[in-house]
């Protein structure tokens, strides 16, 4: 039996090393993972109290509507209900958004680094890939927009982008919109808006009112620490989001993941408080670069990518050793630098003192 002839030169997606793996491999006891942009906080008490209650009849399908979370969704967004599409995360919102649109002889642009997922289901679907190479950690709009032919479905647009966490501010997205073909759709994947502090960002629920050749994806998976139940969703227009469920499979969110989320949704108490934290500990954790002399990409998210005077992967095997758990720029198109997740304040003063240590070393073994 043969696959498609475009998965000879694919391989699964490799996330970052496990907890249980890294003690298994280095017979160590606590383990310190910063390596996958996860709330460290936690999730919301309320949902961890509701828990017991949302695991009752589970030999009965989940409402494939998800109205519930729909209904609560769209009044905290102020959009149609069916402007919303839901998926098993964003994520597979993307895979949703490639289905739909793309096949062999179209095109999708996006830029380089990003959320390689854009590029993995585009291949899958038979279309071609256009990478435009990110600025300074930041989106080369125009190159992007000059690379818009006949051909072209999709535009992806990453902000705040991962692995940089930069973003595109209000002006910059508005001229992309107004320049950008009518008949492209333009994929504004905000996995981490909940972090953004620039006062600059754009209203991107507000544009669907003009746009629409616009989609928003959003995440529980972030912020809000629902990253083990997976749910994600898209906003569009009705028409949009009408094909992208027509394309999605009809029970793809689970009955415990749409009441979390629910919940989740209302707890803005405690949203609020790990973004209170997250930037406390990112402030102090960015002080550190800049007397370590270490650069860093200007982000806007619950991590920050580090350049480094070394390969990305020695740190992470060196860091690995002492338990904690980053992700190398290797496995990230960025080499020469490391993606770290902002933990916990403990965590991230322990973190520091450990890439002091490497630093050091690697200073020594250079003289």
């Amino acid at each position: 039996m043969q696959a498609k002839q475009v998965f000879n030169g694919m391989s699964p997606y490799k996330p970052g090393k496990q907890i249980e793996d890294v003690k298994k491999e280095y017979g160590l006891e606590n383990i310190v993972k910063l390596a996958s942009n996860e709330n460290p906080f936690g999730y919301s008490p309320k949902v961890r109290q509701a828990i017991p209650d949302l695991i009752h009849h589970l030999e009965i399908y989940p409402d494939g509507y998800a109205t519930a979370l729909r209904e609560s969704l769209s009044e905290k967004l102020g959009v149609d209900g069916e402007q919303l599409v839901f998926g098993c995360g964003s994520d597979e919102v993307v895979d949703l958004i490639c289905r739909t649109y793309l096949e062999p002889g179209t095109k999708i642009i996006t830029a380089t680094p990003t959320f390689p997922q854009y590029k993995h289901n585009a291949l899958i679907q038979g279309a071609s890939v256009v990478e435009a190479p990110l600025t300074e950690g930041y989106h080369d709009l125009d190159g992007m927009l000059a690379k818009i032919d006949e051909e072209t479905k999709v535009v992806w647009l990453c902000t705040p982008n991962n692995p940089t966490g930069c973003v595109i501010n209000q002006t910059q997205f508005d001229d992309f919109m107004d320049r950008c073909p009518s008949d492209v759709l333009v994929v504004v994947d905000e996995a981490y808006y909940e972090y953004v502090q620039t006062e600059d960002y754009p209203d991107s629920i507000k544009a669907l009112e003009e746009y629409e050749n616009l989609i928003v994806l959003r995440t529980f998976s972030k912020a809000y620490g629902l990253a083990g139940l997976r749910v994600g969703y898209g906003v569009a227009t009705k028409e949009v989001a009408n094909v992208l469920n027509i394309t999605r499979g009809p029970f793809n969110t689970t009955t415990i993941a749409q009441g979390a989320a629910m919940i989740a949704l209302e707890d803005q108490q405690f949203l609020q408080d790990s973004i209170q934290k997250n930037g406390a500990n990112k402030a102090n954790f960015l002080a550190f670069c800049k007397e370590a002399g270490l650069e860093y990409y200007d982000s806007q998210t619950n991590f920050v990518f580090v350049t480094l005077p070394t390969s990305g992967d020695a740190l992470c095997d060196y860091l690995l050793s002492k338990g904690f758990i980053v992700r190398s720029g290797e496995a990230l198109g960025h080499p020469k630098g490391v993606r770290i997740t902002i933990g916990k304040q403990n965590h991230m003063e322990e973190l520091q003192q450990l890439i002091s240590d490497f630093l050091e070393t690697h200073k020594e073994e250079t003289k």
